[in-house]
C-alpha cells in the first residue's frame, strides 16, 4: 500500500465520552487496529447525548423525561457486561448517568484543534479515567489530572476550553452530527459507510477494508 493511501485511510468516529459503547467501542477498534500493518487515521466529532436534558447554561437536568426508565438502563448494563466479556475489557462502572461530559468534550476539542499529536493519547485518558477508573470527568479537578498525565498544561488547555467561542463550536459540532444523522453513539463512518455501535473488530474490518 502506498504512503499517499494510508495517509487517505480516514476512519471518522461520532461519539460521547459518557457513553459505555463508545468506551467499548474504542476498545473493538484497537483490538481491529492491532490485526493491521498500516494504521488508521481517526478523526473523532462530540456528540452530546444529554442534549435533550441540556438547559440553556450548559446544565443538566436529571429530570427531563427521556424516555429512558430503569428498564432501558438494566438493558444497557446487560449489554455493557456482554460486551465486557466478549472484548475482554474491565470496568469500574457500567453507567455513568450523574456524569457530565460537556467538559471533558470541550478539553477534547481544543486539544485536537491545537495539539492534534496529542489528542489520541488524551482521548483515551478520559475514557480511561471514566470507565476503567470511575472517577468523574466532569469534575475540573480530574479533568485536570488527565491533561497533565499527557503532558499537557492543565491550565492553558482548561482556560481554553471554558471559552465562549470554543464552547459555540462545540454546540456547533453536536449540531453538525445530528443534520448528518446521528442519533446514537458510538457511529463509526468509511467511506460513506457506516457502523453505529460497539460492533465487533471483524465488523469494523468489513467497514474499512469490504472484506
Amino acid at each position: 500500500m502506498s504512503e499517499t493511501a494510508v495517509q487517505d485511510e480516514q476512519l471518522t468516529i461520532y461519539a460521547d465520552y459518557v457513553c459505555p459503547f463508545c468506551y467499548l467501542g474504542r476498545q473493538s477498534l484497537a483490538q481491529y487496529q492491532a490485526t493491521r500493518e498500516d494504521p488508521i487515521e481517526l478523526d473523532w466529532h462530540p456528540f452530546d447525548l444529554r442534549s435533550d436534558k441540556r438547559g440553556p447554561d450548559g446544565e443538566i437536568d436529571h429530570s427531563v423525561d427521556d424516555g429512558k426508565d430503569e428498564e432501558y438502563f438494566e438493558q444497557a448494563r446487560e449489554n455493557v457486561r456482554r460486551l465486557q466479556e466478549e472484548y475482554g475489557v474491565e470496568m469500574a462502572q457500567e453507567i455513568a448517568r450523574e456524569v457530565d461530559s460537556l467538559p471533558a468534550q470541550a478539553a477534547s476539542l481544543y486539544v485536537k484543534e491545537a495539539r492534534p499529536e496529542r489528542w489520541r493519547e488524551f482521548d483515551e485518558a478520559i475514557y480511561d479515567a471514566l470507565w476503567r477508573d470511575g472517577r468523574d470527568i466532569g469534575d475540573r479537578d480530574v479533568l485536570a489530572d488527565v491533561v497533565e498525565g499527557v503532558g499537557l498544561d492543565p491550565e492553558g488547555v482548561l482556560g481554553a476550553s471554558e471559552d465562549e467561542g470554543l464552547r459555540e463550536r462545540l454546540a456547533e459540532e453536536f449540531s453538525a452530527a445530528r443534520e448528518r444523522g446521528v442519533t446514537g453513539v458510538p457511529t463509526f463512518v468509511y467511506d460513506g459507510y457506516a457502523a453505529r455501535g460497539a460492533v465487533p473488530p471483524a465488523q469494523l474490518e468489513r467497514l474499512v477494508e469490504g472484506t
